[in-house]
């Protein structure tokens, strides 16, 4: 049987196995979904659109019921002074009041909740960058170790067929028995490497599935990841970047607010009612009032300016954050983009090695079935097959994990 053929019927099962593989897009979906931090997220954003809509009923009209009811009997000349309790005090008022702020000042705190809810959806797309590229490392690793297992049956498969020429080979006295039980020895090593591959695979997919919110036990195969490496972009132009961008304009809000919350302030009021102490006519005790309280700042012993500091220390803060991520982003890439070709050159070079180990296989087979060939030069190459085909499935993995965090590095 020749090695090609061989290697097209265990491509053609797998290509069969692979028509139900899942996706790298079905696990980040369904991860993303599952994800209580990003839900947890969306729900902040909705509690700020309550929290607008509270100042803006903060400074509208606000009406209250008030009923205060007091008796301070005077027995045998032993009581309270009348003339601070009145004796009895009798109120029921309904009262309004209302607080003058300028349209400056609502824009602000306006804006405050709007820039809190820019910062919480920069902060979800991060997570949720964060989670895709959880999700799809443990998927790369998966992926390899279903590849593993796959490549392994493959080469047990070969070995099998293998087995029954040589034991028939061998009972013609053509092969030595001690040339077969060598070979024996390697048909079981490589069929408890494909049990070994196996475990290994079932070990990364239920982390895969855990990662992903999944409840999954079956053997399932993985499709390739088939990731491609997007186009470096500025560090400016990021998604982590822009992080910084609306702190900073949160930290020019916060510093302006506080020059609001030392303008005067201005609070308009009005009741009506019955207030009567019933010492004269209370009959006639119905009535209203109106007002206006002002509250102007004069000293607070400079609180204003350490307040100010504060946020001129967190500003300082800021911009150190942001110049050691622009390093840290430029220094990351560059080296990724070293590993990714270094990679790849190591790829294509053993990839072309492989081509005269396969020959090498091919020639030894033919001959093992005229008896021309020693057993223990087929299970050589055959080692060295092993070999150069996990160096090649090593690397590839290592390079869909390098695009993988280069990917993550240039979200938008």
């Amino acid at each position: 049987m020749r090695l090609g053929f061989s290697f097209c019927i265990c491509l053609a099962l797998t290509t069969i196995l692979h028509a139900q593989d899942r996706t790298l897009d079905y696990y980040i979906n369904y991860g993303l979904q599952n994800s209580p931090l990003l839900k947890e997220y969306a729900n902040q954003v909705q509690s700020n659109r309550i929290d607008s809509a509270r100042i803006a009923a903060e400074y509208r009209p606000l009406v209250n019921g008030i009923s205060t009811n007091s008796y301070a009997p005077v027995i045998n000349g032993y009581g309270y002074d009348g003339a601070i309790t009145n004796y009895a005090n009798f109120s029921e008022l309904v009262s309004a009041s209302q607080q003058l702020v300028s349209k400056a000042n609502l824009r602000n705190q306006f804006g405050s909740l709007r820039l809190q809810s820019d910062s919480i959806r920069v902060l979800s797309r991060i997570s949720e960058q964060d989670l895709k590229k959880t999700i799809t490392a443990q998927f790369i690793t998966a992926y390899g170790s279903w590849e593993q297992y796959v490549f392994n049956t493959d080469v047990y498969n070969l070995l099998s067929s293998e087995d029954t020429i040589l034991k028939k080979l061998t009972e013609s006295t053509v092969y030595r028995q001690t040339d077969y039980l060598t070979f024996l020895v390697a048909l079981q090593q490589q069929k408890l490497s494909v049990m070994k591959a196996r475990n290994q695979f079932q070990n990364d997919f239920a982390t895969l599935n855990y990662e992903s919110g999944l409840f999954d036990t079956a053997f399932t195969p993985l499709a390739d990841p088939a990731l491609t490496l997007d186009n470096i972009i500025e560090p400016e132009n990021t998604v982590f970047y822009e992080k910084f961008r609306v702190d900073s304009l949160l930290l020019r809000n916060s510093d302006a607010q506080i020059e609001f919350s030392y303008k005067p302030k201005v609070n308009l009021y009005a009741d009506a009612g019955y207030v009567s102490s019933f010492t004269y006519q209370a009959y006639k005790n119905f009535g209203t009032s109106f007002g206006i309280n002002l509250s102007v700042p004069i000293y607070d012993g400079k609180q204003k300016k350490m307040l100010h500091t504060k946020v001129a220390i967190q500003e300082q803060t800021r911009q150190n954050y942001r110049d050691y991520f622009k390093t840290q982003y430029d220094q990351q890439i560059a080296q990724l983009a070293q590993q990714l070709q270094l990679t790849e050159g190591l790829i294509t070079e053993t990839t072309g090695q492989l081509k005269y180990v396969e020959s090498l296989i091919q020639a030894n087979r033919k001959l093992l079935s005229t008896g021309d060939a020693r057993i223990a030069d087929y299970i050589i190459a055959i080692n060295n097959y092993l070999n150069a085909k996990n160096i090649i499935l090593q690397n590839t993995i290592s390079k869909l994990q390098i695009i993988t965090q280069i990917n993550y590095w240039n979200k938008r």
